[in-house]
């Protein structure tokens, strides 16, 4: 079987020129990246996952740090490393962050690789396809009278197979992209959702609690204070002394 399969690659290097040499590397790197990305992204959104961010996050939500600790303790997800760089160092936002974006070459891993098959892969294929058309027209070129047609259909085969096989290239790692970058946006949003459950646990630990034994002392009884009035003078000769009247009892007067 593997004698079958070389020989099949080297008859198809052959009819489709060097140009098919990078277009094969290309798809069996391919290959082996998105395995790789399949089976990380499996292991990190798979069905047990979710329900572990689900304990977490209550954890951490409810400001049970040791559960959280306990849950994290042996988890290498990028959702434990955070949970656990929050519970060590604490949930500020400068934290948060960076504890982030340690994690973000984990999930952005073979990202720009697969992004430049997915562009290069049908570039090469034009260029075979430039290549065959050349030597074909060298061939009608270089003869006065064509004698053998073949010449010119091989010019022709290579360029179809090149452009070919650089469109199978691109369309084979195009979907696998897409579907990892839909993983990727998940990954961080489910990263939020760590980060802001650790702030509301860490909240609800910094504030007072019911039935902690602090009580409220009493405000202190106001005692009011009285403007001094100026004393009075006593009454000269002739003038009547008024007590109790106001300004408007004495123009009625």
């Amino acid at each position: 079987m593997f004698n079958t399969v070389s020989d099949q690659v080297i008859l198809l290097i052959d009819r489709g020129g060097y140009v098919m040499v990078p277009l094969l590397a290309l798809s069996v790197i391919s290959l082996a990246l998105i395995i790789e990305r399949a089976w990380f992204w499996t292991t990190t959104h798979g069905p047990g996952r979710v329900r572990f961010l689900g304990r977490l996050n209550d954890a951490l939500r409810r400001g049970r740090r040791d559960a959280a600790a306990a849950l994290v303790a042996d988890d290498r997800s990028p959702f434990g490393r955070v949970a656990a760089a929050l519970l060590r160092r604490g949930s500020t936002d400068a934290v948060a962050v960076e504890a982030v974006e340690q994690q973000r070459p984990r999930l952005d891993r073979f990202m720009v690789t697969l992004s430049t098959i997915i562009t290069a892969a049908p570039l090469l294929g034009i260029l075979g396809t430039v290549v065959g058309i050349i030597e074909s027209f060298r061939i009608l070129g270089a003869q006065t009278t064509l004698t053998d047609p073949r010449e010119v259909a091989g010019g022709i085969a290579t360029a179809l197979l090149t452009t070919a096989l650089g469109l199978v290239v691109a369309l084979m790692t195009l979907f696998p992209y897409m579907v990892f970058k839909s993983h990727v946006d998940r990954a961080l949003g489910r990263l939020e959702s760590v980060v802001a459950a650790a702030q509301q646990g860490e909240s609800l630990g910094a504030s007072p609690r019911e039935g902690s034994g602090t009580r409220m002392r009493p405000a202190a009884p106001t005692v009011p204070v009285q403007e001094p009035t100026e004393p009075r003078r006593p009454a000269g000769p002739g003038e009547s002394v008024r007590i109790g009247l106001d300004p408007s009892h004495r123009s009625s007067e």
